[in-house]
């Protein structure tokens, strides 16, 4: 069985995912990616009986048998001043973070 996903098509994704990898990176993605589509190929020669429910699961989720929801409590921090005290900046009780960098692509 030949590779589903073929060089050229991979070098096509790649740069639709704007990727940069190095020649033996690709290469070992590539074959990654086509040995999943070959397992995935695999489990579909499973028969399965026809009227068995798209979304069916191995484990029964009643009611009955799951745990109820337990309740939400408010457990706030002691001392949220000790908290900020380590955070590199701090502005009216909140955690500054840097503005994450980012490019417009093609």
């Amino acid at each position: 069985m030949s590779d589903e996903i073929t060089p050229e098509l991979f070098s096509h994704l790649v740069e639709l995912a704007a990727l940069e990898l190095s020649a033996d990176e690709a290469q070992y993605l590539r074959r990654q990616l086509n040995n999943q589509l070959k397992a995935i190929h695999e489990l579909e020669t499973i028969p399965i009986d026809p009227s068995t429910p798209v979304a069916s699961h191995g484990v029964s989720y009643t009611p009955a048998t799951s745990p109820s929801m337990r309740v939400d409590e408010i457990d706030p921090y002691p001392d949220p001043g000790k908290l900020l005290a380590g955070a590199p900046e701090t502005d009216d009780g909140y955690i500054v973070v840097p503005d994450i960098p980012h490019q417009n692509l093609k």
